[in-house]
């Protein structure tokens, strides 16, 4: 049974930075794909960023390139988000998710797509 825990949520002012860690155990984390998705309050959970099982290839939604970096350690079991100048419609609860079936040298973007998830972490941006 995988398990991810995210951490390093928080309330931080507008232009501020925030790193979302997600630890997984329990599975075969160095050959999955990972992939973070945000949630607001009545919504649907929407994809926000994914990586490769070797970080060789990630993915973005627009309105986080070139503010987010996701990366990975495969030796720490860990998945990161770094968000940089966030934004007040950036708050929403943070879920990392996994692929652990299907090609592990693509990315994904698709919530259907993830076989595992965290229970999230909420993230508030206040302006």
């Amino acid at each position: 049974q995988v398990q991810l825990v995210e951490s390093g949520g928080g309330l931080v002012q507008a232009g501020g930075s925030l790193r979302l860690s997600c630890a997984a155990s329990g599975g075969t984390f160095s050959t999955d794909a990972m992939g973070w998705f945000r949630q607001y309050p009545g919504k649907e959970r929407e994809f926000v960023a994914a990586i490769n099982w070797s970080g060789s290839n990630t993915d973005y939604t627009d309105s986080v390139k070139g503010r987010f970096t996701i990366s990975r350690d495969n030796a720490k079991n860990t998945v990161y988000l770094q968000m940089n100048s966030l934004k007040p419609e950036d708050t929403a609860v943070y879920y990392c998710a996994a692929v652990h079936r299907g090609s592990h040298y693509y990315t994904y973007s698709h919530t259907a797509e993830y076989d595992s998830w965290g229970q999230g972490t909420q993230v508030t941006v206040s302006s």
